[in-house]
C-alpha cells in the first residue's frame, strides 16, 4: 500500500480496517479510524470490552477488578474519557494530595501527606516535602537535589532504557527510607516495579512527567463508577454512534495478506476483508498473529516481560476510613481505595487495596492473604477492630501489565510492521510510557495516525488535540 497524500476532510472512499483487541488501545484505534471516515470493525474475545481494566458482578457488588488511577498529565487518557463522554464520572482532584500512613509510628503521629501548593515547579511540592514526617531532614535535602538531578535527565537518551532506577538513586544519595517513603510509594504504583527492578528511562519519564513537568501533573483521578461503566457501556455507545461493528466473544484464527494488498481475517463463520489490520492485543495474542515477515526478530516481543498486580477487595459492616484513598509505610498493604459508593453497597463500607509487584503473593492461597492482611487493616485504621468483615475476596492478574525492567525499551515495538498495512497497538508498544491506561491510549492514537498516514487520510484534527495539550 502506498504513502499517500492527505486529503482534506474525510471522504467514505470505502476503505476499511480491522482491530483486534477491544481493550482501551483497541477501542482507541478504532474511534479515531472511524472518525476519519474509514469503516471499521472491532473483534474482541472477551464477552465485553475494556481489556484489564474491567468490572463484574459479586451478589449485589459491582466489582473492578483492580483499582485503576490516572493523573492529570495522561492527556491521552483524558481525551479518551471525553470521548465516550465519561469525563464526569472519572474525576481528578483538585490538587494532589496524598495521604501516607506510617505503621511504625505511634498512633496518632503516623499521618504524612504528599501534596502541591499553587507554585511553579519544582517549588510546587517543596513545602510538602519540607514538612513530610516520613523522611529525616537530611533524606528531605537529598531528595531534593535527586529531584533536581533526575529533571536533568534526557529521555530520547538510549542509555537510561539499560540502567537500572534503584542504582541511579543510590548514586544520587537516595537512602534505603527514601526510596521506601517516596520513590517506591509512586513508583511500584505507576511502573508495577520497585526502583532496583525498573528501567531508569521508564522511571525518569514518570516522575519528570508527573511530578516535574507541571504544577497540577501529578493531580490524581480515578473512575467514581464501575471501570465497566466507563471502557465497555460507555466505550460501546461512542463505537456504535461512530459506525463501528463491534463483535464480542469473536476470537481470530488467522490473518493472511492477500496478493492485491489488502488482508483477510478470519473468525468462526466469517471472513473479513480489510485494507488495513491493528493487532491492538497483548504481545504473545500479537507474537501468534503475526504473519512471517513482520518484524524482524518476532521473538524479542515475547522477551518483554510481564508483572503482576494482586487486589484484595473488604467489605465492612460499618465505616473504617473517612479518606478516599490512602497509602502505607512499614506494612505490606500498598494503596487502598473507598469503592463503596462506585459498587453500589448499601452499608458498611468496600475497601480495595491495590498490591502492585505482587510477584511474592500472586499465588497466595486467600485464607494466607485474610490472615496477613486483616491485621495489617488493624494496625492502619483503628476503626476496623470493632467492625465485623462481611466479605473477603481476592483478584488476580497475573499478567497486569509489561515489565518495565532495563533493556526494555529496545523490545518495544512501533506501530508499523514490516508488512504494508498491518498494525500494532497495546500499552506493551513502543509509547515512551509505562503500562497504564494512558500507554494503551497512546499506543491507540499512534496506530490511528499510521494507518491514516497509509491510507492517505486526514487525522481527525480533534483526536491530536491532546499532544499540544502535553
Amino acid at each position: 500500500m502506498t504513502h499517500g497524500t492527505r486529503s482534506q476532510g474525510p471522504v467514505a472512499d470505502g476503505r476499511t480496517a480491522v482491530v483486534v483487541g477491544g481493550g482501551l488501545a483497541g477501542v482507541t484505534t478504532a474511534l479515531a479510524l472511524a472518525d476519519a471516515g474509514v469503516r471499521v470493525t472491532l473483534l474482541e474475545g472477551r464477552p465485553r470490552l475494556g481489556g484489564l481494566a474491567f468490572s463484574f458482578q459479586r451478589g449485589e457488588l459491582t466489582v473492578d477488578n483492580g483499582q485503576h488511577v490516572y493523573l492529570r498529565c495522561c492527556t491521552a487518557y483524558r481525551w479518551f474519557l471525553d470521548r465516550i463522554e465519561g469525563a464526569a464520572l472519572a474525576p481528578l482532584q483538585d490538587r494532589l494530595d496524598v495521604p501516607v500512613l506510617d505503621v511504625a509510628r505511634p498512633e496518632g503521629r503516623r499521618l504524612g501527606r504528599l501534596r502541591r501548593d499553587a507554585l511553579p515547579v519544582p517549588l510546587h511540592l517543596g513545602r510538602s516535602l519540607a514538612t513530610y514526617p516520613h523522611l529525616s531532614l537530611a533524606d528531605r535535602a537529598k531528595v531534593g537535589r535527586a529531584a533536581l538531578a533526575l529533571k536533568g535527565l534526557d529521555l530520547a537518551d538510549p542509555a537510561l532504557d539499560a540502567q537500572d532506577f534503584g542504582s541511579w538513586l543510590a548514586a544520587h544519595g537516595q537512602s534505603a527510607r527514601a526510596v521506601e517513603a517516596l520513590w517506591d510509594l509512586v513508583g511500584v504504583a505507576t511502573l508495577n516495579a520497585v526502583a532496583g527492578d525498573a528501567s531508569l528511562g521508564l522511571a525518569a519519564m514518570v516522575f519528570k512527567t508527573g511530578l516535574l513537568s507541571d504544577p497540577g501533573a501529578a493531580d490524581i483521578g480515578w473512575a467514581h463508577v464501575p471501570l465497566g461503566e466507563l471502557h465497555d457501556r460507555l466505550a460501546r455507545k461512542a463505537l456504535d454512534s461512530a459506525g463501528v461493528r463491534t463483535e464480542i466473544r469473536t476470537r481470530v484464527t488467522s490473518v493472511v495478506e492477500n496478493t492485491d494488498g489488502g488482508w483477510s481475517v478470519q473468525v468462526p463463520g466469517e471472513t473479513l476483508e480489510a485494507d488495513a489490520v491493528v493487532f491492538a492485543v497483548p504481545q504473545r495474542e500479537a507474537y501468534d498473529l503475526l504473519p512471517e515477515g513482520a518484524l524482524d526478530a518476532p521473538e524479542r516481543i515475547l522477551e518483554i516481560g510481564t508483572a503482576p498486580i494482586l487486589n484484595i477487595h473488604v467489605v465492612y459492616d460499618r465505616k473504617v476510613l473517612a479518606q478516599p484513598f490512602f497509602t502505607a509505610l512499614g506494612s505490606p498493604v500498598q494503596w487502598v481505595f473507598d469503592r463503596t459508593e462506585a459498587s453500589g453497597l448499601r452499608e458498611g463500607q468496600y475497601l480495595a487495596l491495590s498490591q502492585s509487584a505482587a510477584q511474592d503473593e500472586i499465588d497466595e492461597p486467600v485464607a494466607v492473604l485474610r490472615e496477613r492482611y486483616l491485621p495489617e487493616l488493624e494496625r492502619l485504621l483503628p476503626l476496623t477492630r470493632g467492625a465485623e468483615v462481611k466479605d473477603f475476596f481476592v483478584t488476580r492478574e497475573r499478567t497486569a501489565t509489561f515489565a518495565p525492567t532495563p533493556g526494555v525499551g529496545r523490545l518495544r515495538p512501533g506501530a508499523r510492521t514490516k508488512a504494508s498495512g498491518l498494525y500494532l497497538a497495546g500499552a506493551w508498544t513502543a509509547t515512551g510510557w509505562p503500562a497504564t491506561m494512558e500507554s494503551a491510549v497512546r499506543s491507540g492514537v499512534g496506530a490511528a495516525d499510521a494507518v491514516l498516514g497509509a491510507l492517505g487520510r486526514p487525522r481527525p484534527r480533534h483526536l491530536f488535540e491532546f499532544e499540544e495539550a502535553a
